[in-house]
């Protein structure tokens, strides 16, 4: 009777062969990270819906991604709350006319100003901000500043919609003054008068007010408390539009 043939050239290759079920594990791990990326990402997007809700009543007091950022690298910051009612109207008319003249009006987007922007980008021109105070107000609570910002208008679009949906224009006004940044640390209105004037916000005068919303695209390089002759030029052109814009600022009222 022959002996078997012995290869010993393949011989305990059996005993390293990785079976059968380790490769259909390792098959599974690429599935199992690809629906927890899906349940990451249907988390974080319904996150800005449910907090929105959260945010409608007036006791409710906010904090944005960067006073988070913050606290996270204990930097620390000056914010304190403060009612709609307790700021001087001249403010809020100065920040509409400055940032978005629209405000009152669009709801969410200003669609005119978005398609100037991208006008200009298909002729190749300089292009020109469009955010409105809707914008500004979901950027500031649920999204990031920098980098990926074109991702992030793809996100921001579609939640200043929904904001301006559920929120009144007043809500979103009151949430903005209270979460905008004007220099480093400092947030909201209350914060900023008091450290850039030494008074509240309901006493601000109407060419402090018109200072402080004019510094709002660049808070931490301009400063409402010493001007440049070019900032005080904006602030007084602010100041003229805040004290005739009637309509314009109605829906605060």
């Amino acid at each position: 009777m022959a002996e078997p043939i012995v290869d010993h050239e393949t011989e305990g290759l059996d005993m390293v062969r990785p079976k059968r079920g380790n490769r259909i594990g390792l098959k599974r791990w690429p599935r199992r990270w690809v629906r927890r990326g899906i349940t990451v990402a249907v988390v974080l997007a319904l996150l800005p819906v449910v907090l929105t809700f959260l945010y409608l009543p007036p006791f409710v007091h906010p904090v944005s991604t960067l006073m988070l950022k913050d606290l996270a690298t204990f930097s620390g910051y000056d914010r304190r709350w403060v009612p709609i009612d307790d700021v001087a109207p001249a403010l809020a008319n100065s920040v509409i006319m400055s940032e978005d003249g629209q405000f009152c009006f669009h709801r969410g987007i200003d669609l005119g100003e978005l398609r100037g922007v991208v006008d200009d980008a298909l002729a190749g021109e300089m292009t020109r901000g469009a955010s409105t105070i809707t914008m500004q107000t979901v950027k500031n609570l649920y999204l990031w500043s920098r980098p990926l910002g074109s991702v992030r208008k793809v996100v921001e679009l579609p939640l200043a919609v929904y904001v301006d949906m559920v929120m009144s224009k007043r809500r979103i006004m009151e949430i903005y003054l209270n979460i905008a940044e004007w220099g480093p640390g400092i947030y909201g209105i209350e914060a900023a008068a008091q450290h850039h004037f030494g008074v509240s916000a309901k006493r601000l005068s109407r060419r402090q007010a018109a200072l402080l919303a004019v510094t709002l695209p660049n808070p931490i390089a301009r400063n409402p408390a010493k001007p440049g002759p070019g900032l005080r030029r904006l602030a007084a052109l602010i100041e003229r539009r805040a004290g005739r814009s009637g309509a314009y600022v109605g829906c605060l009222r």
